[in-house]
């Protein structure tokens, strides 16, 4: 038996701290650690609330990330918001009832929302917007038109692949169905 002791712990290089939190997928951290240590230091922060900083900047980073993605999938030809729609047009829309929808309780009851109307009335606009919120908001959205997807089922159902087609429009939290075949009317 040997009365080894083990040596004080070091600092590992800049480089290696890097290197693990690149290879973790911690890029926030991995490009800030440096920065936000030089600041702790001057400003007198503890270590927990130096990881706090580095695992707040984290996070926020991978929600914008899920963010863009969820949009990015929901495939919607433009992005709309609530804020862009005119009011003034058409000038007997419930704006109070539309506006209760955005807070997307509707999707918590799985429940079905309809948009009807005249061409050119905002339907595609609000039914976007309306997307565009739940994506924001943490859900998954698809935005699709109906002929599309008729076109997609029935070409899935005679290739004997309708049950793994139809998870397409199912597994989204939201599907917005628009009647238009071509995007190009798009408010």
């Amino acid at each position: 038996m040997s009365d080894k002791t083990t040596p004080p712990p070091t600092t590992p290089p800049a480089g290696d701290v890097e290197h693990h939190l690149t290879y973790l997928k911690l890029a926030f951290m991995a490009q800030h650690y440096a920065e936000l240590a030089k600041q702790a230091a001057h400003k007198e922060w503890s270590h927990v609330e130096y990881l706090a900083r580095l695992v707040e900047g984290e996070a926020h980073l991978r929600h914008d990330r899920a963010t863009k993605s969820r949009i990015r999938v929901a495939r919607f030809p433009v992005i709309k918001t609530l804020e862009q729609f005119r009011w003034d047009w058409p000038t007997r829309l419930n704006r109070l009832q539309v506006q209760n929808h955005f807070h997307l309780a509707f999707i918590k009851e799985k429940a079905n929302l309809i948009f009807l109307g005249g061409v050119g009335l905002g339907k595609t606009h609000l039914a976007t917007a309306l997307g565009y919120t739940a994506c924001l908001q943490g859900y998954s959205v698809l935005f699709a038109s109906a002929i599309d997807v008729i076109n997609t089922l029935t070409a899935a159902k005679s290739a004997g692949r309708l049950k793994q087609d139809l998870k397409k429009y199912t597994k989204p939290a939201l599907l917005i169905l628009d009647e238009y075949c071509a995007f190009g009317n798009v408010q």
